[in-house]
């Protein structure tokens, strides 16, 4: 998540580091250096740190419940299989794969207190990581296209937005082969000074900055994919809104109007709850404001997890088919139940 907030802040730093350490390097060998893994540091210094990663973790173990049972019931109810319930699956699964890529390290580090991570599986959970919280934006702008659709044009969303085009426009490959660049970038740099990453997991600046050498070409490569990951969903979302109220208050009857705009409101709240956090420490690190780090680390730890945690519960849960679905399936086993004792 430093990706998000710090390759201002960790670039200027690395240069100063860079210098020494490129000297160094350069009066040496040109081979690759290549350490056996990094030490995990950041949380170790917070006081009741290992208080807060058993909070994370009840919120972990809710988010994998909820989200492997609402993908369960859209898979195996043919009726669920539709354009709106597979962006619904869609960031369900994002939201397993998100949790799952960060939690089971933070449980190592603070509870369990080992805080070594091999060089080989810490690229593997920057790769995870990084390729699922890429994939969450987006997941978003697929649900709001969906609202767009139904109340923009409700006579024709069948024939617009169709399972074909849902699939299509689910942007799997875009991220994965982007998150791979980043990562595949950290095998080709020699790590010749501290392996202490200031992170709560094997985060891409954090690691970056300790790399020796020339490291300009992935700043920018950071710093561009930073921008592209806030600005393009906020403003991909920000006008299907538009056009949303813009329908809205073509309407003739306030209970119309009231009807669609309620039906956006969870996805608004998931919006909020992802972005706010990312883009209010984005600027305090842009304009360079002064503030504890250890708010940063706690702030972005929580809404890696809280939203997955949120989402099936907030948005999905509530929808009408789900709760139907679910009433439907207490009823058949209670029955089922019923029937068993009474023989």
């Amino acid at each position: 998540m430093y990706l998000f907030f710090h390759p201002l802040k960790a670039k200027h730093a690395a240069r100063k580091l860079g210098r020494k350490k490129r000297t160094a390097m350069q009066n040496g060998s040109n081979s690759i250096i290549q350490p056996a893994g990094f030490y995990i540091d950041a949380l170790s210094s917070m006081p009741y740190s290992n208080i807060y990663v058993m909070f994370l973790t009840v919120l972990y173990v809710i988010t994998i419940i909820f989200n492997v049972f609402l993908i369960s019931i859209i898979f195996y109810d043919h009726c669920l299989h539709v354009p709106k319930f597979m962006a619904v699956g869609n960031l369900a699964l994002v939201d397993l794969f998100l949790g799952t890529s960060l939690m089971p390290s933070m449980i190592k580090t603070c509870i369990v207190l080992d805080n070594f991570v091999p060089f080989k599986l810490c690229l593997v959970q920057m790769y995870t990581y990084y390729t699922f919280l890429f994939l969450e934006p987006f997941s978003l702008c697929i649900l709001a296209y969906g609202r767009f659709i139904a109340i923009c044009f409700p006579l024709r969303q069948e024939s617009i937005n169709t399972n074909t085009r849902m699939t299509s426009i689910i942007l799997w490959l875009f991220c994965f082969v982007i998150a791979l660049y980043a990562v595949t970038s950290i095998p080709t740099l020699s790590f010749c000074g501290s392996l202490e990453v200031h992170s709560y997991f094997c985060d891409y600046a954090p690691v970056l900055v300790l790399a020796c050498g020339d490291t300009t070409t992935q700043w920018n490569f950071v710093t561009a994919l930073t921008i592209l990951f806030i600005t393009v969903p906020l403003i991909f979302i920000f006008l299907t809104y538009m056009g949303i109220l813009t329908a809205v208050f073509r309407m003739k009857s306030n209970q119309s109007r009231f009807k669609a705009l309620a039906t956006c409101t969870e996805h608004l709240i998931l919006v909020a709850l992802f972005f706010i956090p990312i883009v209010i420490i984005f600027c305090f690190t842009f304009f360079g404001i002064i503030w504890n780090p250890s708010v940063g680390l706690v702030s972005l730890s929580l809404s890696s997890l809280i939203t997955p945690c949120v989402n099936p519960i907030l948005y999905s849960l509530k929808t009408k088919e789900i709760r139907s679905r679910i009433h439907s399936l207490l009823t058949q086993r209670l029955s089922f139940i019923s029937i068993a004792l009474l023989s």
